[in-house]
């Protein structure tokens, strides 16, 4: 059945109905903050800022002939299983720590001391999947940011392989694809942005341990919590080499899926009640960061399509940024678009008459390249934005209220950023994916809107003087 038109039907659509109302914003008393004064010529539909040319400058640096270099390398080392060998200088996983972590000295060497490199070691007890105590070693470059280096954003790939024994740390398990991919876009990425100078700061990690339990990044993101780390975004690079499966489908070069979690993992029940009781299950800090990564890292852009998928990760599996979901940070996973189950962590198989495992043939680097635009991109405008903004709330019976309104009253902290203009309401129909009309409410803490604050979603966004705009803060409620 054709879907029938606005003027088929005779009257506006919500989305247009909502613009509307949010013309008719008017200004409330609060108790505490400036107000703003919002009027129907500040609505707008929620802008998408060009590209920075610097951006665009960098992305046309990513080289996959690099990256193939990389991940050679890293099959080269025969395996990389956490409990192989920490000692051996040619095989194993002590033998490609080493390297990564000269690779990550000589990127530091060219920022001018921006850039620091730390091997971050521990010792995993005994548990199901590790034998034995075993030394646990992440590769860390950090990106000292400018103005904000309180503020955090994260991108890892892990180091270690298997084959389909998890137990097993002696046979070959090249891990070209899970994942010395990740791993290459790390690197590649560390080696663009060390030239760079942001306000926030970014840290670049191989992390290992992931295939015994994600032992590594629940350690440095238990590290990073404990210092008090403002991470406000974080991605995991794993399994994004492949643009086919070598299982009977077509290659889907363009695609890259982004899984983010619904409810968040740190979430205790008080709270997830009270998201439910806002239908804000689609609204946590992971979901608004992948909507800045769709707005962000466009195709135009990149050249790949970023699929978005409202789930914490694929069925019976998981990632490293589930470790730092479990701190409360906003923390997501970009893999391939199909993967490929028959062939993952074997050592030795025939497809098409041809015998390879995670071999380096599995991978395409071009469309490697195109991952490493998506995380650039992603990086690049979250470094160089306002932070999202914090302590939003919308209260529930504002001061003057004996009881509900059909007002909608927004208050937050402000932004610590010295070149901040203002912040955005925005807004989308409840059962709209993303944000679709903005209100520019200016440099201001609080704000109070003639729209029924239970008919629509609300966010708030910071905007600094260059136009760039944050990821979204989604209020909690306030009596």
């Amino acid at each position: 059945m054709e879907r029938s038109t606005d003027s088929q039907r005779g009257g506006p659509t919500r989305r247009a109905f909502l613009s509307a109302s949010a013309a008719t914003a008017v200004v409330a008393p609060l108790v505490t903050g400036k107000v703003a004064h919002a009027t129907s010529s500040s609505v707008a539909p929620v802008n998408r800022r060009e590209p920075d040319q610097a951006l665009r400058a960098l992305l046309r640096q990513i080289d996959p002939d690099r990256m193939r270099a990389t991940v050679q390398r890293l099959t080269e080392f025969g395996t990389r299983h956490t409990a192989s060998s920490q000692t051996d200088p040619v095989r194993g996983i002590g033998a490609a720590t080493d390297w990564v972590i000269g690779q990550m000295q000589a990127i530091a060497a060219a920022s001018n001391g921006a850039m620091t490199v730390q091997r971050q070691s521990f010792v995993q007890p005994v548990s199901s999947r590790i034998p034995v105590p075993t030394q646990i070693t992440n590769c860390i470059a950090t990106l000292n940011g400018t103005a904000s280096p309180e503020r955090f954003y994260v991108v890892t790939g892990h180091l270690d392989s298997r084959v389909t024994d998890v137990l097993d740390f002696t046979s070959d398990a090249p891990g070209a694809d899970d994942d010395g991919s990740g791993v290459a876009v790390v690197l590649e990425l560390a080696r663009l942005f060390a030239g760079q100078q942001f306000p926030g700061t970014l840290v670049f990690a191989t992390v290992a341990g992931e295939e015994q339990g994600l032992y590594g990044s629940a350690f440095m993101a238990r590290q990073m919590k404990a210092a008090g780390a403002d991470v406000q975004g974080m991605f995991s690079n794993d399994i994004v080499g492949a643009s086919q499966a070598w299982d009977g489908t077509q290659p889907d070069p363009h695609t890259l899926r982004l899984f983010v979690e619904g409810i968040p993992t740190a979430a205790t029940p008080a709270q997830i009640s009270l998201m439910q009781s806002v239908g804000g299950e689609n609204d946590g800090a992971t979901h608004q960061l992948a909507r800045f990564v769709a707005q962000s890292a466009t195709f135009d852009l990149t050249g790949i399509n970023v699929r978005v998928v409202w789930r914490r990760d694929r069925f019976l599996r998981g990632s490293d940024h589930l470790s730092f979901q479990q701190q409360g940070y906003p923390a997501a996973r970009f893999t391939e678009p199909r993967e490929n189950f028959d062939h993952e962590h074997q050592n030795t198989q025939v497809v098409d008459g041809v015998q390879f495992g995670d071999l380096i043939d599995f991978v395409d680097f071009d469309y490697m390249a195109r991952v490493a635009k998506v995380n650039a991109a992603a990086l690049w405008s979250l470094a160089t934005a306002p932070g999202t903004p914090k302590g939003v709330q919308i209260h529930t019976t504002p001061p003057g209220t004996l009881s509900g309104t059909n007002l909608t009253s927004l208050s937050w902290t402000a932004n610590p950023e010295t070149d901040l203009a203002g912040y955005e309401v925005v807004m989308r129909e409840t059962t709209e994916s993303d944000w679709t009309s903005a209100i520019d409410v200016g440099d201001v803490t609080a704000v109070t809107l003639d729209i029924s604050k239970d008919n629509v979603q609300f966010g708030i966004r910071a905007v600094d003087q260059d136009g760039r705009r944050s990821p979204v803060g989604f209020p909690q409620a306030a009596a």
